[in-house]
């Protein structure tokens, strides 16, 4: 299997799996905590008091718990 299938089928896992209090990073850079979730989009918090919905899809990756502080 080549490796961009791989990664690809591995990303489509992981944010089928994202849940609330997830910390996460999206494809912009943006790091925050998932305060929401439904099929297609994803609330997460990026500050206090400042959410931002996201596409499922943009996010990029999963952080260690605690790497975001607010």
């Amino acid at each position: 299997m080549p490796p961009q299938i791989k990664r690809a089928k591995e990303h489509k896992k992981m944010t089928g799996a994202l849940s609330k209090n997830d910390e996460v990073i999206t494809t912009g850079g943006i790091a925050g905590k998932v305060t929401k979730i439904d099929d297609s989009f994803a609330t997460v918090k990026i500050a206090e008091g400042v959410e931002v919905q996201v596409q499922r899809s943009a996010i990029g990756s999963l952080l260690p718990k605690g790497s975001v502080k607010f």
